[in-house]
């Protein structure tokens, strides 16, 4: 009798250990160091003041789970009143072709309304479904990328029709350094909007804050900061699993790597999009894998490496061909410019085929190049040489950083 009666109680301690793991396991995780996210902190007070009998409207794709990989929007659905879920470019669960539009659909009942349809901006009719916008979406901290569109167009239109913006913020995977030009205004498009370097160096609630002054959208806006989160962590660091942002951003290395070629897939080189490892490399059909790496050895590019290499992309530019060029790595992050490191491979590429690179025009009857449009600029385009160019890009990237300075959250 007395074995049972012990086993019993054995029994209700662990039923009862269980049911607190999950209640405890935060408070572990925030007194270890570990990044604690946004989405991990909406049952805290402070939070749930935000959020408590509001109807929410959720922006999230794929990227929004927490450390342990479990949904944002069932995580808001189990808590709150998850009103809607609005979605960018590439769908709920990331698996749209880039520029491919879709419609709205449903999560398991709740309303899934596509901003990457009919409308890029969120109308009045799917605002009236809430009272409060949520955003929790991995961003890539490189400019050109559609999400921070997506989201300035929200906090404009939850300006205007009156709906408080709560952003639970995420890491830069790339870390606070800032490279690159700064975005000239006629270059301004849905991939990128405002006069921000191309590696920006700021999470996305540092990127609302700012935008939501500088730019005078004046939303109702509220971040909710990370906790044990250090500006300078690369994804790394932070301990956090990544998510594929998109369908060729599958690691967070594709994140460096797109910082480098995301510009130069935008005329006849191939970037690798199309093959396991997209952004990592370039070349083109017409070129010689080892006449390449040796031309780029000798820039001796601080932080950064060259294979040569041979690849036949499945999509994409060259699909199906033999393309010769190099493997790109980014050997030492902290001394590596990825910025300028892609317009300097550019540039050599040009010398070595003169008559052969050509560049995409924008298509869809918009004048100007794609190329332009991603880099902000014309520059590369144009080939100014680097010494011309390099010291007004790092001009610009100071003066930025003074200026971003007052929107920062973290030491």
């Amino acid at each position: 009798m007395l074995r049972k009666i012990l086993l019993l109680l054995l029994c209700i301690v662990v039923l009862s250990g269980c049911v607190l793991t999950n209640a405890k396991k935060m408070d572990v995780e925030k007194s270890s160091g570990k990044v604690v996210l946004g989405i991990e902190r909406v049952a805290e007070p402070e939070v749930k003041k935000l959020l408590e009998g509001k109807r929410l409207g959720l922006f999230t794709n794929q990227t929004g789970v927490d450390s342990h990989l479990h949904s944002s929007v069932d995580i808001l659905r189990e808590q709150y009143h998850l009103s809607a879920i609005f979605v960018p470019e590439h769908g709920l669960y990331g698996a749209v072709t880039a520029g491919q539009k879709f419609n709205d659909s449903q999560y398991q009942g709740i309303p899934v309304l596509s901003l990457y349809g009919a409308s890029r901006r969120p109308s009045q009719a799917m605002l009236e479904k809430i009272d409060t916008m949520v955003v929790d979406i991995q961003d890539v901290g490189v400019r050109h990328y559609t999400y921070f569109s997506s989201l300035a167009y929200i906090m404009e239109a939850c300006a205007k029709y009156q709906k408080q913006v709560v952003v639970l913020d995420r890491p830069n995977p790339l870390g606070n350094k800032m490279q690159g030009p700064v975005l000239k205004p006629e270059y301004a498009t849905f991939v990128g909007l405002y006069p921000i370097p191309l590696r920006h160096g700021l999470t996305i609630g540092e990127f609302a804050r700012y935008i939501n002054t500088e730019e005078g959208i004046n939303c109702a806006l509220e971040v909710v900061p990370m906790q044990n989160y250090r500006a300078a962590m690369d994804w790394a660091a932070t301990g956090v699993p990544w998510r594929q942002t998109s369908p060729n951003i599958p690691t967070a290395e594709s994140a460096y790597l797109y910082c480098v070629t995301g510009s130069l897939g935008n005329g006849n080189l191939s970037v690798g999009i199309g093959t396991g490892k997209p952004f990592h490399f370039v070349g083109a059909p017409f070129m010689d894998a080892s006449k390449v790496k040796v031309a780029l050895d000798a820039l001796k590019l601080p932080g950064m490496g060259f294979r040569a290499a041979a690849f036949s992309p499945e999509a994409g530019a060259y699909a199906g061909q033999l393309v010769q060029g190099v493997e790109i790595y980014v050997l030492d992050r902290e001394q590596a410019n990825l910025a300028e490191a892609g317009y300097q491979i550019l540039a050599t590429l040009r010398q070595l085929y003169p008559n052969l690179l050509t560049f995409k025009e924008r298509g869809y009857n918009l004048k100007g190049y794609k190329i332009d449009t991603n880099l902000g600029e014309s520059s590369a385009r144009e080939n100014l040489p680097a010494q011309e160019v390099f010291p007004r890009w790092q001009q610009e990237t100071a003066a930025f950083a003074r200026k971003a300075k007052a929107y920062r959250l973290y030491q």
